[in-house]
């Protein structure tokens, strides 16, 4: 979870501009999120992004590739802004609507992956690919340094990460793509760019928040039932939601599910995760402010499907024996 402030309110900024005050768990503690949230809103980043590979993929027109610059993180601020906000139900705050940005403390932290249209070139984007998809990537060792993953915040994932101390963690989350590139190709080519960053840092187990949408747990009853009874993580993987956000989501016996029209109620990137080889943790999680409700995705490498390996690269079949 994230660290308190150490700061009393009366102190003030300058005082906590002093050196002692500048470590970066403690930036990370700031007034309330102040300061990442600053350095977020200007698209920078904490720890300096390290040397990646010029691509992580293509697949013709199509690039998956990190971020490379502050103007790059503001416009995948941008997309996620017009998709969660202006597509579907989240409620913006005076400062995202005057940026038109979805901007999170997190994204300071963060590497943050992008799939480029090289055939969507514009003269108002200084002739350069448009970004159609992103995802946020944050790997454990980073996280640990900076007060903990953004799931933490839900689930408690501390107690999964203390049972596999020998793994290293990735959490992946802020997943979302302009609806004309929401085709298999496009998905194809994020988790080619997850699957190369994976190899690159050699991570274990991917965690991630995955929503359904709305907020009414009674509504989507058989979807999260579904999960729970088909889908609920083994022991060994298995953590709750906060126990103060916990959200029950067996909510309807087992033999009462229609397994057909529950599957066809899950979104795409639930859908996909568990074709994948992912489980669900336990308990779900009402995020008002985004308008789901939010299960935990936990896929260990190890549990990925043979089938879907061959599409992430070459390499992949070594890494998973």
């Amino acid at each position: 979870m994230l660290l308190r402030a150490r700061a009393k309110p009366s102190r003030t900024l300058t005082h906590l501009l002093r050196p002692q005050f500048l470590r970066p768990q403690v930036i990370m503690a700031g007034l309330p999120g102040f300061l990442p949230k600053l350095r977020a809103f200007g698209g920078l980043r904490m720890p300096l992004p390290e040397p990646t590979p010029e691509t992580l993929g293509r697949l013709g027109t199509l690039e998956a590739r990190l971020a490379r610059t502050a103007h790059e993180v503001r416009k995948a601020q941008k997309l996620r802004y017009r998709i969660f906000y202006e597509e579907m139900s989240a409620i913006a705050d005076a400062t995202t609507k005057l940026a038109r940005r979805d901007i999170d403390p997190f994204d300071s932290i963060c590497d943050h992956l992008f799939v480029l249209d090289h055939a969507a070139k514009s003269w108002a984007r200084g002739n350069k690919p448009a970004i159609v998809g992103t995802y946020r990537l944050l790997r454990q060792d980073v996280a640990e340094r900076h007060g903990g993953f953004y799931s933490a915040n839900e689930f408690d994932v501390g107690a999964l990460v203390a049972r596999h101390p020998t793994l290293r963690f990735l959490e992946l989350g802020r997943s979302c793509v302009l609806r004309p590139y929401r085709n298999k190709r496009t998905v194809e080519l994020l988790w080619h760019g997850i699957w190369s960053y994976v190899l690159q840092h050699r991570m274990d187990v991917l965690i991630g928040c995955a929503s359904l949408e709305g907020t009414d747990p009674d509504v989507l009853a058989q979807p999260l039932s579904f999960l729970h009874h088909f889908a609920r993580a083994p022991e060994e993987w298995r953590t709750q939601a906060l126990p103060r956000r916990y959200v029950e989501m067996n909510r309807m016996p087992k033999r009462a599910i229609d397994q057909k029209a529950a599957l066809h109620a899950l979104p795409p990137l639930i859908k996909g995760y568990l074709r994948l080889g992912a489980s669900i943790g336990d308990g779900a999680v009402i995020d008002r402010q985004f308008g789901t409700t939010d299960v935990l995705i936990v896929l260990p490498v190890s549990a990925i499907s043979a089938r879907y390996i061959e599409h992430f690269g070459p390499g992949a079949e070594r890494h998973a024996a």
